[in-house]
């Protein structure tokens, strides 16, 4: 009997984050006759939507007790948990590369990947680009694009010698596919954004466009969901600009597929972005998608043919954007079959496991020749 692949995935914790999203959908898809495979979360549990799947799921996940800001602790933690579990590969995200170089290295582990889970300028700090420009360049770590522009910005801050393979994330279609649309009650039109309320997602760009179009189109409602350090001064914003019974804010949400499949239109105006499972989240649900061509944004989503793309901090063209799909559901509705089917033949988690899974393979038979 062939002896199974033991991968480790290591993240700083499980909030809802797509980073964190795409990881458990990834343990639960890896092919389990051929990977053992479990994660770390350098944060202890908070009770969070995505810990309570990964309890419902039989995902095994070591869970510590990082403390807030640096915490050197963490580094002879991990060296504790790679010596037990043994791993062939270390997978990391985000930035805990940090605290995994060091015991990897120790250990030996042999096959190393970190996962650019954004454009390689905002996914980390100072002294993480330090720590990654090292870990790429001279210890071997192998860094993952999600998109080709991601790449791209990976090669200008690291150098342009880096080989970063680039798998695009997925999820699971059938799930967003599986719910019916069902038609607001008072036949107003929806639309829906989901996201954290930081800088990167920019929800004052969409009130402003939308305190414009609901002048001309009353019908329309718009649904924030998720929760961060800017939502109260959104919630200041939708007050001041009397938008309270045309905006909802509904928190994070575990049933955003129901919530996709009541919706009309999904938004996301970010200023960066690397390859964000929302928006495939909605062409998985057949809705036409508004988003800014930032990141690998115009990878998934076709101006004109599957979504709308506009500049990014762009108040007008986000406005006509929703006014042109408000006003014209037959071109929505086409929009959204095209990348129903698109996002079903190319963005399924199963196609994102399996290449991680290939990839896996080569390099440690690429070690193993050494």
């Amino acid at each position: 009997m062939n002896k199974l692949m033991r991968v480790l995935h290591v993240i700083p914790n499980f909030g809802p984050g797509g980073a964190e999203r795409l990881l458990v959908n990834l343990l639960e898809e890896f092919d389990r006759d051929r990977f053992d495979a479990a994660a770390v979360s350098l944060y202890p549990e908070t009770g969070t939507i995505l810990e309570r799947e990964i309890r419902e799921k039989g995902i095994k996940v070591y869970y510590l007790n990082k403390r807030k800001g640096l915490d050197l602790r963490m580094i002879r933690e991990l060296w504790c948990i790679f010596k037990d579990f043994r791993p062939d590969v270390i997978h990391t995200h985000l930035s805990v590369l940090r605290y995994a170089l060091l015991p990897a290295f120790f250990c030996r582990i042999p096959v190393q990947v970190h996962t650019i889970h954004s454009i390689a300028q905002k996914e980390v700090d100072r002294v993480g680009k330090l720590i990654h420009w090292l870990a790429f360049r001279y210890v071997g770590v192998v860094p993952i694009s999600i998109s080709r522009e991601v790449s791209v910005t990976v090669r200008n801050l690291y150098g342009h010698g880096i080989k970063t393979p680039v798998i695009y994330n997925g999820i699971p279609t059938r799930k967003f596919s599986a719910y019916s649309n069902r038609k607001d009650e008072d036949n107003n039109i929806i639309l829906l954004h989901v996201g954290s309320f930081s800088p990167q997602k920019n929800h004052k760009v969409l009130i402003e466009a939308f305190a414009l179009v609901v002048k001309e189109c009353s019908k329309l409602r718009l649904w924030l969901v998720g929760d961060g350090e800017l939502r109260s001064d959104i919630e200041n914003l939708v007050a001041q600009k009397g938008l309270q019974s045309y905006i909802s804010f509904l928190g994070i949400r575990a049933d955003v597929a129901e919530l996709l499949s009541q919706c009309d239109i999904f938004v996301l105006p970010s200023d960066w972005e690397g390859v964000p499972l929302t928006i495939l989240e909605a062409m998985a649900a057949g809705k036409p998608v508004i988003a800014t061509a930032v990141g690998g944004v115009p990878e998934l989503v076709k101006d004109g043919e599957t979504g709308i793309l506009i500049p990014p901090q762009d108040t007008q063209a986000l406005a006509q954007a929703i006014l042109k799909l408000a006003t014209n559901p037959e071109f929505g509705e086409q929009m959204g079959q095209t990348e129903q089917k698109l996002a079903q033949e190319q963005f399924d988690i199963a196609r994102t496991a399996r290449e991680y899974e290939s990839l896996y393979l080569e390099l440690l038979e690429r070690r193993d020749k050494k």
